[in-house]
């Protein structure tokens, strides 16, 4: 079984029921396999980056294997404005759309959810620029000011790993969902002075488990998603907040993974 998200943002959570905690979501337009039915839940992998987890069986239009490899096989055009909204083309009703939603067989104004047409005269993302790096950067600043939510993907709800993703996303490029997965992809530098605008600063616990990443910056800065998206300085200790005048990451590693 296969299926795509016809909803604005769709929760996956850990475990087949509401109460379990959200660990991402679907915007509308990602596409899935369907791995397990569980009474009104379906547990999903996701075409993107393999993420599983568990949705709704109320939240989702199935595919055909046909539909599934076709839309494999298909770059994604994707929602550039923070919020706008799709139209059904035949019965005429909306749904609100968000940054980063993919629109499956785009063309002129007019993409597919399954065998359901609409239109959306927004902006369109998800061509690879030939400056990736300023690409990144730009992408990064639209969620300025998002506030933080565990397992969120969009401008109105993201964690630190969402955001890395969904920046990277924005510009044609694909990486792992959870913070710890990004921290294995990858080149990693000996220096923080050789680090690059878009590269991906990684940080740990006590532990030493990896907790949290964010997007560097020129001029030793860092855009990253903590309390809400925000801009804090980076140096070889980790993010200092100048607010509360204290370290608040400790830095583990930066990695390059943009080819350059």
């Amino acid at each position: 079984m296969y299926g795509i998200c016809n909803l604005s943002i769709v929760p996956v959570r850990a475990e087949p029921s509401d109460r379990s905690e959200m660990v991402s979501q679907l915007l509308l337009g990602e596409h899935f396999t369907v791995l397990e039915s569980h009474a009104k839940w379906l547990k999903i992998q996701l075409a993107w980056d393999d993420y599983v987890g568990w949705i709704s069986n109320k939240q989702y239009n199935a595919l055909t294997e046909t539909q599934f490899n076709e839309l494999n096989n298909t770059p994604p055009a994707m929602v550039a404005d923070i919020a706008h909204v799709v139209v059904h083309q035949l019965t005429k009703e909306t749904i609100a759309v968000v940054m980063g939603s993919v629109l499956p067989h785009y063309s002129n104004h007019s993409f597919f959810l399954a065998k359901e047409a609409y239109k959306y005269e927004g902006s369109l993302q998800g061509t690879v620029s030939k400056n990736v790096r300023h690409a990144v950067i730009e992408a990064g600043y639209l969620y300025l000011n998002s506030p933080y939510l565990w397992g969120g993907k969009s401008p109105f709800g993201i964690d630190c790993s969402g955001f890395t993703q969904m920046v990277y996303k924005l510009c044609g490029l694909k990486i792992l969902r959870d913070a710890w997965q990004q921290a294995q992809m990858g080149t990693p530098l000996s220096f923080i002075e050789e680090a690059l605008p878009g590269d991906l600063a990684f940080f740990d616990n006590e532990e030493g488990k990896i907790i949290h990443v964010g997007i560097v910056l020129k001029n030793n800065k860092i855009i990253h998603a903590s309390g809400s998206v925000r801009i804090d300085k980076l140096d070889h200790q980790g993010i200092y907040n100048e607010t509360t005048k204290s370290y608040t990451h400790n830095l583990r590693v930066i990695k390059s993974i943009i080819a350059d």
